[in-house]
């Protein structure tokens, strides 16, 4: 049977692309293997067998399958959302030395492709300066080389550059995917801005609205950006491990869909505030900024995919789940 491999299936993103996927696969012939730095027995609930693998230790490979590869779906990285204390090197080993390693497995086992994940800061300056500008696929990187994202973006333009090698040298197709914001309940609710511990802004206006407080909205209330659930982002992931039709394409994963802040202040109220006592929306002046509107046209195209979760549906999913918490051993405190 053949085999798809997640690596960084342990993370927000990669843990429920592995319950998806372990859904999507089931009739298909496939069979979906786990990995990540932790070891866990998280994913017996859906069937999956997991493997312990550093991506940064290349004798940690021998333990992933060695034959009947097909695909290997990379959301394992170092990001800057996670980095409590700034260390550029982190990026180097992880994103750059570490996606070595994942090729090399590749190159020996003749996986047949690579799916690889970046964030949309490598072309964010283009909305930075048009917040209303749709994002294009092929767009070249246009990057800020100050700030805590600089080394992160090189790292992945890096990483690409090989795998680009990669499908010259040794034939293994590739298929970058650019991630803006990935929406999925989790029950670590902080990130860490230029290093410090912050609750994020959505949860803490998903804690407001349960309580009955009112849900500030800083800037324009019209101002718009694609709001992504996880499960859209691995509906697009699963389907190209079984696409022909390239050897190697980048997609925006978005939904096509613009979300005004007014528009996800009143889904979060209308799914969390007591019917009894909603919330209400208090509206504040000032500058609009921090999202992104994604061209999905070639993923459409070329993969079938058609989002299927909007504003509403995406937060009624963090309440379901919220009741669940399946995933409660991988998350920090």
């Amino acid at each position: 049977m053949k085999k798809i491999i997640i690596m960084g299936a342990t993370g927000n993103v990669g843990s429920y692309v592995t319950k998806y996927a372990s859904e999507f696969f089931a009739d298909k012939g496939y069979e979906v293997i786990a990995s990540g730095r932790r070891n866990t027995d998280v994913f017996d609930q859906f069937g999956v067998k997991f493997v312990q693998v550093d991506m940064t230790k290349p004798a940690d490979f021998d333990r992933l399958p060695q034959q009947d590869v097909h695909a290997v779906i990379l959301l394992a990285a170092t990001i800057p959302s996670y980095m409590d204390d700034y260390d550029g090197g982190k990026y180097l080993n992880t994103n750059i030395m570490g996606t070595y390693n994942v090729l090399e497995y590749c190159r020996r086992v003749k996986a047949d492709r690579v799916l690889f994940s970046q964030t949309v800061f490598d072309i964010s300056l283009y909305a930075q300066e048009d917040p209303s500008r749709v994002l294009d696929p092929h767009l070249p990187p246009y990057f800020s080389y100050s700030g805590d994202h600089a080394m992160y973006v090189i790292s992945k333009n890096t990483a690409i550059e090989m795998l680009k090698h990669y499908l010259a040298e040794y034939g293994l197709k590739y298929f970058v995917f650019r991630f803006p914001t990935i929406y999925e309940y989790s029950t670590f609710q902080y990130y860490y801005p230029n290093g410090v511990k912050t609750m994020r802004p959505l949860y803490r206006q998903i804690n407001r609205a349960k309580n009955s407080e009112p849900l500030e909205l800083w800037g324009d209330p019209n101002y718009a950006k694609d709001m992504v659930h996880v499960y859209d982002c691995a509906q697009m992931l699963c389907k190209c491990c079984l696409f022909n039709g390239k050897d190697h394409e980048t997609y925006n994963v978005g939904t096509g869909i613009p979300v005004t802040l007014e528009q996800q202040c009143q889904a979060i109220i209308d799914v969390f505030s007591p019917k009894d006592k909603p919330s209400v929306i208090e509206y504040h002046p000032g500058k609009s900024g921090g999202g992104f509107l994604m061209d999905i046209t070639n993923a459409k195209e070329d993969l079938g995919y058609e989002p299927v979760m909007d504003v509403h549906k995406l937060f009624e999913d963090y309440k379901y789940e919220a009741q669940f918490d399946r995933f409660k051993s991988l998350r920090g405190e």
